[in-house]
């Protein structure tokens, strides 16, 4: 098992409990993954619009996973509505 980061920028149209619904999702998404770090770092400006976005709202994961559940999680974020941007990174 491998230690990953991933933060993820929401839409600020979402509402709260449509919010951490779709948080929760993602952690279902990784199935046997052991969450060690969870932040809610809240709503952010974004430097340039993105999807007609000028705000996001940030969240910041570290977990971890085997490495095969990682390329999945990233097609299910990159197909979602409510994703502006996701960065996964392998944390040594």
């Amino acid at each position: 098992m491998r230690s990953y980061q991933l933060v993820l920028v929401l839409r600020t149209a979402l509402k709260d409990a449509d919010r951490k619904k779709f948080v929760e999702a993602v952690k279902d998404w990784l199935k046997g993954a052991k969450f060690t770090k969870e932040e809610e770092w809240g709503e952010k400006a974004l430097a340039y619009a993105v999807k007609k976005e000028k705000a996001g709202f940030f969240y910041n994961f570290i977990f971890e996973t085997k490495q095969d559940s990682i390329k999945d999680l990233e097609k299910r974020l990159m197909a979602s509505d409510n994703v502006l941007r996701q960065l996964i990174v392998k944390v040594k």
